[in-house]
């Protein structure tokens, strides 16, 4: 694999210039249906925090829908943020870090972090590591009961609000800022483009500019912002989305595979879309069209990405157009192969 270099798109570490053009171009025809980009950028963090006391929280399993799962959350001087399964005997936390990631998924689309043991791992761990990059807390133990992690009815907003519940305590190591040396693009399966440029000079800005396009009622969504407490708790109760078919088929075909037998999806939980309209009631909706696609991909889905940038927090522009988790994850990758990150 090259390393290449291309007007506009910046270093390529995936794909051919003229397919990556075209997304570009493609990316930049779409209206933008809601910009908050104007918005003041978080606080800068000076010294590292973890929570103040540990709290808990709890639903219906995501891959075993007949079974309540617990997320336990405990202040800890480890670094970074960890994930300890209880239910396997001596099994050692799983940093959340780029390094851990086992998979994304096949017929469920997920980020999937193991260590050591093949049966020490968490599946979809996305809707619960994204905090790490939207919030203020840099330090956390996170205790479960099995691989599976609870699926909640609003994205992560109980998850959220637990830990807001649980105050903050000053650890005191500095906070470390990293963003990319110069810009770099990637395409992604479905012919996007996932494009990150270096925050400017003196800025501990995270800006993103984030494209959903599907052919049924999702249709084009553009939504523009920096990251801040006002866009991460917006973007942070939107559901994940499938089409009616794909809910279909796994409810029927689906129960022949184990990964998808007891999924926990329901019309609570997901945002189901048909062809031409939704199949339940959408949320986050602005002048009349909902956006609710888009802010789960940019808060939900791609933070999480950011998160596995363990040594600190990442700052810089990001284009995300048709995106999903693997490109997530092979960027980051290739941002580590490449030696692209530096520290602010």
């Amino acid at each position: 694999m090259t390393v290449r270099e291309q007007d506009g798109l910046g270093r390529i570490l995936e794909g051919s210039a003229e397919t990556l053009a075209a997304a570009k171009a493609a990316f930049e025809a779409t209206p933008i249906d809601q910009d908050w980009s104007a918005d003041e950028p978080a606080p800068r963090i000076e010294r590292g925090m973890t929570i103040a006391r540990p709290v808990e929280v709890s639903a219906p399993g995501t891959f075993s829908k007949n079974s309540i799962r617990t997320l336990k959350l405990e202040p800890t001087e480890l670094s970074g943020w960890w994930l300890q399964r209880c239910d396997i005997p001596d099994s050692r936390p799983i940093k959340v870090s780029i390094r851990n990631v086992w998979t994304t998924g096949e017929i469920v689309s997920n980020i999937v972090l193991r260590s050591g043991s093949a049966h020490n791992y968490v599946r979809l761990v996305e809707h619960i590591i994204a905090l790490k990059a939207g919030m203020d807390v840099d330090n956390l133990l996170i205790k479960l009961d099995s691989g599976d992690p609870p699926l909640f009815n609003a994205g992560s907003k109980e998850l959220v609000e637990a830990i807001n519940s649980a105050g903050r305590k000053v650890i005191g190591t500095p906070v470390r800022y990293f963003t990319v040396k110069e810009r770099v693009s990637l395409l992604t399966p479905h012919n996007g483009l996932l494009m990150i440029d270096p925050a400017d000079e003196g800025s501990l800005r995270l800006d993103i500019d984030c494209v959903r396009d599907f052919p049924n009622a999702i249709g084009r969504q553009r939504i523009r912002f920096v990251n801040n407490e006002r866009s991460f708790l917006h973007g942070s109760t939107a559901r994940t989305n499938t089409t009616a078919r794909q809910k279909l088929l796994v409810t029927t075909f689906g129960k022949l595979f184990p990964e998808s037998r007891n999924l926990g999806y329901n019309s609570k939980n997901v945002l189901i879309a048909g062809k031409k309209r939704y199949s339940n009631e959408p949320t986050h909706v602005n002048e009349g069209k909902s956006l609710e696609a888009a802010w789960h991909r940019a808060v939900l889905d791609l933070l999480a990405a950011l998160a596995l940038i363990d040594e600190g927090r990442f700052v810089g522009k990001i284009v995300d157009y048709k995106g999903g988790h693997y490109p997530d994850v092979e960027m980051v990758k290739l941002l580590y192969a490449y030696d692209l990150l530096v520290e602010v």
